[in-house]
């Protein structure tokens, strides 16, 4: 499948952001935590906001890279989300819905107050039984 996007330069908000989230779960790599970001955003129901994202920090990241074997499980879940919203699924439309995903599910994840460590990190995945 042809990624939504070939290369991604992160805004220095979302680089301080993850640098944080890096030394609270111990996870060292930066694809690992994009993507529990992008799952995280696209979890949300609403859509995220179409901001401009600066791209100025140094931090760059290949789809290919950032996704890594979750390549077309990742793409599948945002052309699915973008349908779902009523947005068209072209290669523009879904380039710019990935960085608004990526930058608010680390927006997200750098912002909640419960992530001291990975353990925490994971049980935001993990739905509880209600007994």
């Amino acid at each position: 499948m042809q990624p939504p996007i070939n290369q991604i330069t992160l805004s220095q908000t979302a680089k301080d952001q993850l640098i944080k989230l890096k030394r609270q779960t111990k996870i060292p790599q930066w694809n690992v935590l994009c993507r529990w970001a992008i799952c995280r955003s696209l979890a949300e129901p609403t859509m995220p906001s179409p901001v401009p994202i600066p791209a100025d920090s140094n931090l760059e990241l290949t789809w290919s890279v950032m996704a890594g074997d979750m390549a077309d499980l990742l793409l599948i879940a945002l052309k699915q989300r973008c349908h779902n919203d009523g947005l068209t699924l072209d290669q523009e439309n879904l380039a710019n819905q990935c960085r608004l995903h990526l930058h608010r599910g680390i927006g997200y994840l750098a912002g909640d107050t419960t992530i001291k460590k990975i353990e925490d990190l994971i049980a935001l995945g993990v739905i509880k039984d209600e007994e």
